[in-house]
């Protein structure tokens, strides 16, 4: 199974400093933009991030950033 589109858009979210999450690779996640274990059934895995800072970061809802974890506008393409 590959990536599933979550949705054509990011995901703002308030990240913290030192802080590390887990961005959900297959779109199947329920917790979105974030890992919840659902990818076990794919060959998907999930991108670790560290947030530098405490700040909204833009998570990739489409699953084809070339950034990923981060959007990189690719959703407009699809």
């Amino acid at each position: 199974m590959q990536e599933k589109t979550a949705k054509n858009e990011p995901y703002a979210l308030q990240v913290e400093a030192g802080k590390t999450y887990y961005w959900c690779s297959c779109g199947i996640s329920k917790k979105q933009p974030l890992c919840d274990g659902m990818h076990q059934s794919t060959d998907c895995t999930p991108v670790e991030y560290v947030a530098t800072k405490t700040e909204i970061v833009y998570f990739c809802g489409c699953k084809q950033s070339e950034n990923a974890p981060l959007c990189d506008k690719t959703h407009h393409k699809l």
